[in-house]
């Protein structure tokens, strides 16, 4: 299984404690450069449009730490496609792939925030139409040098070359996907690999929708042994399980009781969050033994080819995120991966 990490670039808003959006930038490209050093697999950067993240162009951003990593893939996390060019989306991600010399991924999705779509001149109307024709762009761009296309959401192609094309034959294309069953299908059906996003609730509840992906996989005779299945999470990690829940309860809280005002929920109590970082609820949280341990219960659930955690959220200190990175790396991933490949071997 794969181990990764990703994060929106959280800073302060104006007047508010915290780091700005340029030291977030040099603080990052060190998280992502130690996430190499100590094995991790991917590191993945989300796309959004507010004052409250650094990220609303993460393959600029991803390419910065292509310059300073060797092995660890890079992936967007998410490209929200729907208010973006695909022509322009894989130009980027290719232009990274040469840089990273074969690192780069893309995870497209809708994204779980509205702001770019009045950005970019997008009607929140078609919101179904615009990632389900510029996904078909993207794919037929993928597997094709010359491309000739035509839609409703942008201008038709024909018969048109789009460079760089990237040093993989074809660059990893992930759709992400929240809770809808729909959206699940659609991946499978289409063949591409799935990361699904658990951010509440109980982990297990998601465990139809992998089903329902496999399901429509099988149904559109798409070959199983090439879906993979990531699992994205929020959680941290520390020495201890009480020290992991106390640095990460006040920023996570934080940033959930914001995003919560303007949905109209009501903000979180510790309660909730005590509850939600136990084996059954959603934040993977802990020592590295209780981390590991609760990765290896749900891998068993949702038999998942990657594993990837937010723990970069809010007002999480640097050098809390640095240790966090170092434990993850060093001690949860060998631990998680020691276990399944001994189940794997008596299977």
């Amino acid at each position: 299984m794969e181990f990764g990490l990703y994060t929106f670039g959280d800073v302060a808003l104006p007047g508010a404690e915290g780091v700005d959006p340029h030291q977030r930038m040099l603080n990052l490209m060190e998280e992502i450069e130690l996430a190499d050093q100590v094995g991790l697999d991917v590191f993945g950067l989300g796309e959004h449009h507010r004052p409250d993240y650094a990220i609303s162009a993460p393959a600029v951003a991803l390419a910065g730490a292509a310059t300073r990593t060797k092995k660890i893939k890079l992936s967007s996390a998410v490209t929200v496609l729907s208010s973006d060019d695909p022509v322009r989306v894989f130009q980027q991600f290719s232009t990274l792939d040469l840089l990273s010399s074969g690192r780069a991924e893309i995870i497209a999705g809708r994204g779980s925030f509205i702001e770019s779509y009045p950005l970019f001149g997008y009607n929140l109307e078609d919101y179904d139409l615009l990632f389900a024709e510029k996904l078909e762009l993207l794919m037929q761009i993928n597997e094709s040098e010359k491309v000739t296309w035509q839609g409703q959401t942008r201008g038709a192609i024909n018969n048109r070359g789009v460079y760089p094309r990237p040093l993989q034959k074809n660059l990893p294309l992930w759709i992400a996907v929240g809770g809808t069953p729909a959206s699940a299908a659609r991946a499978g059906a289409l063949g591409l690999p799935l990361a699904l996003a658990i951010i509440g609730g109980q982990p297990r509840r998601f465990a139809p929708l992998l089903d329902l992906y496999r399901q429509a996989a099988r149904r559109t005779g798409q070959d199983e042994t090439k879906l993979k299945t990531s699992i994205n999470v929020h959680g941290f990690v520390a020495e201890t399980s009480q020290g992991a829940r106390e640095d990460f309860y006040l920023p996570q809280k934080q940033v959930m009781d914001r995003i919560g005002q303007e949905r109209g929920w009501g903000p979180s109590t510790r309660a909730q969050y005590d509850a939600s970082t136990g084996p059954e609820g959603a934040i993977f949280i802990g020592s590295p033994e209780e981390l590991a341990e609760k990765i290896i219960a749900h891998h068993k659930i949702f038999k998942n080819d990657r594993f990837v955690i937010q723990m970069a959220i809010g007002n999480v200190p640097h050098t809390k995120m640095m240790k966090a990175i170092e434990l993850y790396g060093t001690r949860v991933a060998p631990m998680v991966r020691k276990e399944i490949g001994a189940v794997a071997a008596t299977a």
